[in-house]
């Protein structure tokens, strides 16, 4: 197990509780006809992605998590426009749509993705940077690349530690992917992501995570009832004020796993 490629101890046994009381069966499945039918439009609509406004596609994210069920409670700050390393804690397949509302943006995805029915299609079609988790030596190329991308002022989105938690527990932010936006000269937009109950308590229904299969992960949050997904987007860090990129990891983190103000919006 290499620094790339980090392991959660969270399992679906351990960690995944209930989310209060199921939805009947076929409002679960006319929530999955509906997630599948808005990831299809989406796919559709890629050969036209250049010329479709980034409020469009804030929209659109949002509906592929609405679909699902899930109500959305977005709070704090704008991203900055320009060239930004957007960062967040990772829970769910549904953080990349809820990544995305904030800021349309590339995202660095692992490799297996790929092969993702639906969403794989959907990922590679959208500009990812595809990284090989596996191939320690692959890592300083991954960063090259990350940060040309940001130089021509994209947003590149990443979940730096690398792997996906249950929510109750956090991982700590890989240093490397940093070192891109240090050498890119700017600013990194921490993002929080946390799921909860309408009544709410925490959830762990959301989480994709150990030997979950994406099926029965998706198929846990449409039979749910209740899920609300909370997205807090604090401050941006500034570019060059943090000399290097374990400092600049440990402010992104300080603003994507504790910040808890601002104002919500419901959707």
């Amino acid at each position: 197990m290499s620094v790339w490629l980090p392991s959660a101890p969270c399992t679906p046994g351990a960690c995944v509780g209930p989310a209060g009381s199921a939805t009947a069966v076929p409002r679960a499945v006319l929530r999955l006809v509906a997630v599948t039918a808005v990831l299809l439009a989406g796919i559709a609509l890629l050969p036209a992605g250049r010329w479709v406004p980034a409020g469009a596609v804030r929209w659109w994210c949002r509906t592929v998590v609405r679909a699902s069920g899930v109500r959305v409670r977005m709070t704090g700050a704008t991203a900055p426009a320009g060239g930004v390393l957007l960062v967040a804690n990772h829970i769910s397949w549904l953080d990349i749509p809820l990544l995305a509302a904030v800021r349309p943006a590339r995202m660095v995805a692992k490799s297996e993705i790929r092969h993702w029915p639906v969403a794989g299609r959907l990922t590679a079609c959208s500009g990812a940077l595809f990284i090989e988790r596996d191939r320690l030596r692959a890592l300083p190329d991954t960063v090259a690349r990350i940060a040309e991308a940001l130089r021509e002022g994209a947003a590149v989105a990443v979940f730096p530690e690398g792997s996906t938690w249950c929510g109750r527990a956090q991982g700590e932010f890989r240093r490397a992917v940093f070192q891109a936006a240090l050498d890119a000269g700017v600013p990194v937009q921490p993002v929080s992501l946390r799921y909860r109950l309408v009544e709410g308590g925490a959830s762990t229904a959301p989480a994709f995570i150990g030997d979950d299969s994406l099926l029965a992960s998706v198929w846990r949050v449409v039979s749910a009832r209740g899920l609300v997904a909370e997205v807090e987007v604090p401050e941006p860090v500034p570019a060059g004020s943090h000399p290097d990129r374990r400092s600049l990891a440990r402010a992104a983190q300080s603003g994507a796993c504790h910040d808890r103000t601002g104002q919500h919006t419901a959707a």
